[in-house]
């Protein structure tokens, strides 16, 4: 796993206040990057793992999700703050295909169908209004580099079932949209899943199994747990988990806030905050 240059910002005391708040949007995603780091190579198939350890860093899921909120907060181009957010922290751990784009000077997709769309979109679905909003900026928000059919589909499934959780629907219903939808399979249950799953870092080998981890869940950390045992990617399986966690349950444990906001330095989490701040929703 590749250590990030961002940890450690300013003092423990400082990232305390506030941890009490409900409602820090996309810090689920984050939260969920952070704890499922330390296994992305060194794969578990348990619920009962320790949630952080010296290896629990956020990668490229935690920085291009921040990069999504700040395109939002800011009318920003999405490829190009990509490529700003990508090159101020190179050591996140990147894909290959997004590193050769992040190197060159074209703007261009690549027609990637990678899960690199669906992990960075919570933003969205926590921001918008509308299912078609939602719908019609995760496609912007992809397209930029994975504009694959397969790479568009993904990021809209999880945004949508993101918007879906927060606005009150039940599991049921976000199970009915996605599968109309977007043709996923999320009958399959865990225990089906888990034997055979294997590091798969495209929409579709992963996505439905996010979706499904939530489906399952009890909580938030239970969630997280699911997606985390499933082995494979698990920083990205339990970052769109932990999204779509967020807007279901509403909250997360404190004391994973609490080492999130920690891991998070000034720069990144000043962004974060703007975002909660500005779209904090009614509940």
């Amino acid at each position: 796993m590749v250590q990030l240059s961002i940890l450690q910002g300013l003092p423990y005391s400082k990232f305390l206040k506030g941890i009490q708040e409900i409602g820090l949007k996309m810090l689920g995603a984050i939260a969920g990057d952070i704890i499922g780091s330390a296994y992305e190579f060194c794969n578990t198939k348990s619920t009962d793992f320790k949630f952080f350890t010296p290896e629990s860093t956020p990668t490229d899921d935690s920085v291009l999700t921040i990069a999504v909120a700040d395109c939002i907060l800011y009318d920003k181009d999405y490829a190009a703050t990509f490529k700003e957010y990508g090159r101020r922290y190179p050591y996140a751990g990147y894909g290959g295909r997004f590193l050769e784009w992040l190197g060159s000077d074209s703007l261009a997709p690549y027609n990637s169908f990678g899960n690199g769309s669906a992990m960075r979109v919570s933003p969205i679905g926590f921001a918008y209004t509308t299912l078609d909003s939602v719908m019609n900026e995760a496609d912007r928000s992809a397209i930029v580099t994975h504009n694959h059919p397969e790479g568009i589909k993904g990021a809209q499934a999880i945004a949508a079932s993101i918007f879906l959780a927060k606005s009150g629907e039940s599991k049921e219903q976000i199970l009915k949209y996605v599968e109309d939808t977007f043709g996923y399979n999320l009958h399959q249950t865990l225990n089906e899943i888990r034997p055979k799953y294997r590091f798969n870092e495209t929409c579709q080998g992963s996505v439905p199994q996010a979706i499904i981890a939530f489906l399952e869940s009890s909580d938030y950390e239970d969630a997280i747990r699911k997606a985390v045992s499933l082995g494979g990617d698990s920083d990205t399986l339990a970052c769109m988990t932990g999204g779509i966690a967020h807007a279901y349950y509403k909250q997360i444990p404190d004391y994973i806030t609490e080492r999130v906001r920690y891991s998070l330095n000034p720069e990144l989490l000043e962004i974060v905050d703007e975002f909660k701040e500005k779209y904090t929703l009614k509940y």
